[in-house]
């Protein structure tokens, strides 16, 4: 795997690493090394070849905070002696490096990530209001989803909307969803399927501005996604589904949308739930939603990220006096 040196003027690196670990998960190959006000370039490059020591693998990419500074000049002179296999990318932001993160799973060379992270990066910079944007930094979407409304029984693509992941998250849309898993399952439309957040002006603006760039983010009522699921005019659509609480997930299944296994996430504790591990918290109606959505051949899958290890959500029920 591509081995990723952080470099950062103060401790910089190390606080974007472990907000970068947050999001995607605990990473191999990956250092964070700083130069601190007591220290010189001497210093910095010395943490650099000691990092790179560590790596087992010859393809190593440098992500730094500024273009011309300490850490670039010294990641620069390190590069000379490797420039077939090597890269620097400067201006260093968390988008940039969850990007090259997921990016080592279908990459193997330093320098495909550098050319693949440059865009992300430049798109994770954003303004509100929209006006202030500048109009090059516009995002050009490759979604295939058709751009204007199409009378009802059109029928496009397969005629059936592709469910590429069905997560129960309280969180609904955050970090990890955006990045992590949008770019695991690759969705052209993040949908929240939630009566409760559909009635909430704010909560839906919040959501779809949100949405990573390519992708649009909807909020729709829980009958709404049940008629889209048999509406051949969404046969073009592959969807990423968040559902608040395991009886929302329930209900849509009960509806006859197809939806084989559920990801749950995070469930956020609050009066009356047991904690089952330390971002699961559940009480009774959770429970029977989930023994109902078992009953009807649903599978589960407990993770955060896509690259955590998948658990069974049923020896963590157990631990409950909601489960005999």
């Amino acid at each position: 795997m591509v081995g990723i040196i952080l470099a950062s003027h103060g401790v910089f690196a190390e606080g974007i690493l472990q907000s970068g670990e947050m999001i995607v998960g605990e990473q191999e190959n990956v250092k964070a090394v700083t130069l601190l006000p007591s220290e010189g370039p001497d210093d910095i490059r010395r943490k650099m070849e000691e990092a790179i020591a560590t790596f087992d693998s010859d393809e190593v990419l440098f992500l730094v905070d500024l273009w011309g500074g300490t850490p670039f000049n010294q990641a620069n002179t390190l590069f000379e002696d490797h420039k077939d296999k090597w890269a620097i990318v400067a201006g260093l932001n968390l988008g940039m490096l969850i990007e090259s993160f997921t990016g080592r799973f279908s990459m193997d060379k330093a320098q495909d990530i550098a050319a693949s992270i440059v865009v992300v990066a430049k798109d994770s910079v954003k303004v509100r209001p929209e006006s202030l944007q500048p109009a090059e930094a516009a995002v050009e979407t490759e979604n295939e989803e058709p751009n204007q409304p199409l009378p009802e029984g059109t029928v496009v693509g397969t005629g059936k909307i592709d469910i590429r992941l069905a997560r129960v998250d309280s969180r609904l849309l955050h970090g990890q969803v955006a990045t992590a898993w949008s770019k695991d399952v690759k969705p052209t439309r993040i949908i929240v399927v939630s009566d409760e957040v559909s009635k909430d002006k704010l909560r839906k603006n919040l959501i779809t501005q949100a949405s990573p760039p390519g992708i649009k983010a909807n909020v729709v009522p829980i009958d709404k996604m049940i008629e889209i699921s048999k509406d051949p005019r969404f046969g073009k659509t592959s969807a990423l589904l968040l559902f608040e609480n395991p009886q929302d997930a329930l209900r849509v299944i009960e509806g006859g949308v197809e939806i084989e296994e559920v990801n749950v996430g995070s469930m956020a504790h609050s009066e009356g739930k047991v904690m089952v591990n330390n971002v699961l918290s559940v009480n009774e109606k959770d429970v029977e939603a989930f023994k109902k959505m078992k009953d009807l051949g649903v599978k589960f899958d407990v993770r955060k990220v896509p690259s955590d290890q998948s658990k069974d959500i049923w020896p963590m029920l157990k631990k409950t006096k909601f489960v005999d």
